[in-house]
């Protein structure tokens, strides 16, 4: 019987990793798997998004600033972590959106991007791997590049033929998209609040929800059930100082409401090459099967 198996998550930027899907790395490290996190970009764009670090000695070293904090998280969720060293797009704003920087991370071409990301998964050896879906989760251009540069990878680490030099071939067994924010999410979260007498953070939010675009919830296939984590999770944002206000939305809900109304983290199962009969309640669903097999 493998007694670890191994989970990768590739994020755009540090803090998507604490966002999204970190109680379910924290649960499957307390199981004692191996989880490696990769980070595309340095976040050099990112917007100082907390009140109490907006200054200018922040902003002067932000960049290191991300890595610190990005050393913290890992260490709170108890991952490996790795860079891949391209530099952050930052998100476009206005009408018509201004041009990306040049040599951003959006617009360095695929052949460029993918080999190193099917380095780390040659020498880490991933029996899955987890990433956004082609839309990004949301559309950041970062985000939807990480998509491309994560199936890319996932269908060249396998291949005896391609990046020979880069190390011995590893095919990961199953590939998962991330659905953290859906809209049935959200509206649970804000019944409940409201059923309870509490100000919901999500009436705005929901209120200007799309009505025309389908809800992500629609395609999930896996729930993990990670709700003793949930602490964890929230340490590691909390470790993202300049992208988190330890006083917003992200902590409004109540713990012990988070584990009785949405005690699940969301995955759609893209790839599979493992028998696995959705809907799933385990990222690593037939793998220990086809690794002892």
């Amino acid at each position: 019987m493998v007694d670890k198996l191994r989970l990768m998550a590739v994020h755009a930027h540090p803090d998507d990793e604490s966002s999204k899907g970190a109680a379910t790395m924290a649960r499957y490290v307390a199981e004692g798997h191996e989880v490696m996190v990769v980070t595309c970009t340095g976040g050099e764009a990112g917007s100082i998004l907390n009140p109490a670090m907006d200054r200018p000695d922040v902003l002067e070293n932000i960049a290191e600033i991300r890595r610190q904090e990005m050393a913290r998280a890992a260490g709170i969720l108890g991952v490996q972590h790795r860079w891949l060293g391209f530099v952050d797009s930052g998100l476009p704003e206005g009408d018509p959106l201004p041009p990306l920087p040049e040599g951003c991370f959006a617009l360095v071409p695929l052949e460029v991007s993918t080999p190193p990301l099917v380095q780390v998964i040659r020498e880490f050896r991933p029996h899955v791997i987890v990433t956004y879906d082609e839309n990004g989760g949301y559309p950041h251009p970062d985000h939807i590049r990480c998509h491309e540069v994560s199936v890319a990878a996932f269908d060249a680490a396998g291949d005896p033929e391609r990046y020979p030099e880069l190390g011995e071939p590893w095919q990961p067994l199953k590939l998962y998209y991330s659905h953290g924010f859906s809209r049935a999410k959200l509206l649970a979260f804000h019944e409940a609040m409201i059923a309870e007498g509490l100000e919901s953070p999500y009436a705005e939010w929901l209120a200007g929800w799309p009505t025309d675009r389908p809800d992500v919830i629609e395609r999930v296939t896996t729930r993990v059930e990670c709700a003793d984590y949930f602490p964890v999770r929230d340490e590691a944002l909390k470790a993202h100082a300049t992208q988190i206000d330890p006083e917003s939305r992200w902590f409004a809900v109540p713990s012990e409401m988070q584990r009785k109304v949405w005690p699940t983290e969301e995955y759609e199962l893209a790839r599979s090459l493992v028998d696995s009969t959705v809907p799933e309640d385990d990222l690593f669903a037939g793998v220990q099967e086809r690794v002892t097999a």
